[in-house]
C-alpha cells in the first residue's frame, strides 16, 4: 500500500476542499470511489490487465494536485495554433483538468452542449460514473474521488454535428501568483460524451504539455452511443518524455450504432491506454485502431476489452507499433462473446516492428467465446524490417536511412488511412514522416508557451 497511501491521506485531509469546488453529481459518488480505491489499491503486475505497466511505480512520486483550483496563467488561444489545413473544427480547451472558462463560442447545432460539468448538473447526474465502475478499476476509482470538473459533450436525438469538435488538453504546471514553479503536477481529467439516438458527432482530442515538468495525467472517458447513432473518437498524444498518461475509456453502444475509436501516440513518456467497449444493442459495429511510434525509453501499453453481449454485432481492431532504441510496447486485447451473442463477427490484429535489438514488444490477443455461431479471428506479429526490401531499395540508389524510413512509413500508414477525417489523415502522414526523421518535437504550427 506504499504508493496509494499518499492518495488515501490526501483525500481524508482535503475531502471538503475537493467537494467545495465540484458539482453535486461528482460529489455523490466520491466517497464510494474512495472506499473502492482504499479496498483495491493499485494493481500489481500480477493482475492480468496490468501485467505490462507497473502502476505502483508510476504513482509513487509525490505529485502536487491543484485542489484549490488556482488559476493557471495561460491563454490557450495565444499559446496554441493547430496548423491542420482544411480541418474546420469547433475548438475548445481543457487546461489540466478544468474546462477553460473563456472558450470562444462555437457555432453548434441547437441543443448540442460542449462545456463544463459544473454548468450542467442535472444532465451529468443522469450519466456520470455509470459506465466507469469504481469497484472494478483502481485508476478509475482514484480519478473519480479526486476529479473536480470535467468536459460534457451532449448531442440530442437526431442531431448531426457537421464540424468536428476538437478538444486541446494542455498540461500547465505553474499557477498564477506562485512563488516558485511546481516541479511535478498530477491532473485528473474527466470526460462525459452522450450521443442520443440517430445523432452523429466526430471528436478529436489532442494532448500537449506546455511546461518542461513532470506530469501525471489520469483520464476517464465515458461515452454513451444511442440507437442508430455514430461517434468517431480520435485521441492524439504529443506530450514529452516527462509525461505519464493513464487513460481509461468506457463506451456503451446501443442497437445499430457505429463507433470508431482511434488512438495515436507520437510523443510521450509513459502511456497506458485502456478501452472497455460493450455492445448492448443488436446490429452495432465498432472499429478500433491504434498506432504507436516510440523510441528512446518510451513506454506505450494499449489494453482493450470488447464485450459482445447481444447478437449480430461486429468489432474490428488493428493496432500497429514501431519501436526503436530501448522503447517498450505492449498490446493486450480481449474479445468476450457472451452466451447468446450469436452471429458475432470479430477481427483483432496487432502488428509490430522492432527497429532495434533493444526494443521490446509484448503482445497478447485473446478470444473468449461462449456462443457457437460466430466468426472470430485474432493474430499478432513481431518482426524487424525486411532485409530483402532494404537491399532492393539500396540497389536502386536509396540510402539505408531513407529505405528504413520508407518501410516504417508504409507499415504505420495502414492505420492512418482508416481515419475518416481526411484533413487529419493527410496531416498525420506528414507528422509521422517527420517523427521518423527525428524532426518532430511538437506539431508544426503549434506554439505552446512556457
Amino acid at each position: 500500500m506504499a504508493s496509494e497511501q499518499q492518495y488515501i491521506d490526501l483525500y481524508e485531509q482535503a475531502r471538503q476542499m475537493i467537494m467545495d469546488h465540484a458539482p453535486q453529481p461528482m460529489n455523490a459518488v466520491r466517497d464510494q470511489a474512495f472506499e473502492d480505491f482504499r479496498r483495491q489499491g493499485f494493481p500489481s503486475k500480477k493482475v492480468e490487465r496490468y501485467k505490462y505497466t507497473d502502476l505502483q511505480v508510476l504513482f509513487a512520486p509525490d505529485y502536487g494536485v491543484n485542489l484549490s483550483r488556482l488559476q493557471i496563467p495561460v491563454d490557450p488561444y495565444q499559446a496554441f495554433r493547430c496548423d491542420v489545413p482544411n480541418l474546420s473544427t469547433s475548438l475548445y480547451f481543457v487546461v489540466n483538468d478544468a474546462f477553460y472558462s473563456q472558450n470562444q463560442k462555437a457555432q453548434l447545432p441547437e441543443g448540442v452542449i460542449v462545456g463544463s460539468m459544473c454548468d450542467h448538473p442535472e444532465l451529468v447526474a443522469k450519466y456520470y460514473a455509470r459506465l466507469a465502475k469504481t469497484g472494478e478499476d483502481a485508476v478509475t476509482a482514484l480519478n473519480t474521488m479526486l476529479a473536480q470538473d470535467g468536459l460534457l459533450v451532449y448531442v440530442p436525438r437526431g442531431v448531426q454535428v457537421g464540424r468536428t469538435i476538437q478538444v486541446i488538453n494542455i498540461l500547465k504546471a505553474t499557477p498564477a501568483n506562485a512563488q516558485r514553479q511546481v516541479p511535478d503536477l498530477m491532473v485528473n481529467r474527466r470526460v462525459l460524451i452522450v450521443v442520443e439516438a440517430e445523432a452523429e458527432v466526430k471528436m478529436l482530442f489532442c494532448d500537449h504539455a506546455a511546461d518542461d515538468r513532470n506530469f501525471l495525467a489520469t483520464q476517464v472517458i465515458e461515452a454513451y452511443v444511442g440507437e442508430n447513432a455514430s461517434l468517431d473518437l480520435y485521441c492524439l498524444e504529443e506530450t514529452h518524455y516527462k509525461n505519464v498518461r493513464v487513460s481509461n475509456v468506457y463506451i456503451d453502444q446501443q442497437a445499430n450504432s457505429r463507433v470508431t475509436h482511434n488512438v495515436i501516440t507520437l510523443h510521450n513518456g509513459t502511456t497506458r491506454n485502456k478501452l472497455d467497449l460493450t455492445f448492448s444493442g443488436e446490429g452495432a459495429e465498432c472499429n478500433c485502431y491504434g498506432c504507436v511510434i516510440a523510441d528512446k525509453e518510451q513506454h506505450v501499453d494499449n489494453n482493450t476489452l470488447i464485450t459482445h453481449r447481444v447478437p449480430h454485432c461486429t468489432s474490428n481492431e488493428l493496432y500497429k507499433y514501431v519501436l526503436d532504441d530501448q522503447s517498450t510496447g505492449a498490446f493486450a486485447g480481449r474479445v468476450l462473446v457472451e452466451h447468446g451473442a450469436q452471429q458475432t463477427a470479430s477481427q483483432m490484429t496487432n502488428q509490430n516492428l522492432t527497429a532495434s535489438r533493444e526494443a521490446r514488444m509484448y503482445t497478447q490477443p485473446m478470444l473468449e467465446i461462449y456462443a457457437d455461431d460466430v466468426k472470430c479471428a485474432h493474430g499478432s506479429t513481431v518482426g524487424q524490417l525486411n532485409d530483402a526490401a532494404l537491399f532492393y531499395m539500396r540497389q536502386r540508389g536509396i540510402s539505408l536511412k531513407e529505405a528504413r524510413l520508407l518501410l516504417q512509413n508504409a507499415f504505420i500508414n495502414e492505420v492512418i488511412d482508416k481515419m475518416r477525417l481526411e484533413p487529419l489523415r493527410d496531416r498525420l502522414h506528414y507528422l509521422v514522416e517527420k517523427r521518423f526523421r527525428g524532426e518532430l518535437n511538437k506539431c508544426a504550427g503549434c506554439r505552446l508557451c512556457k
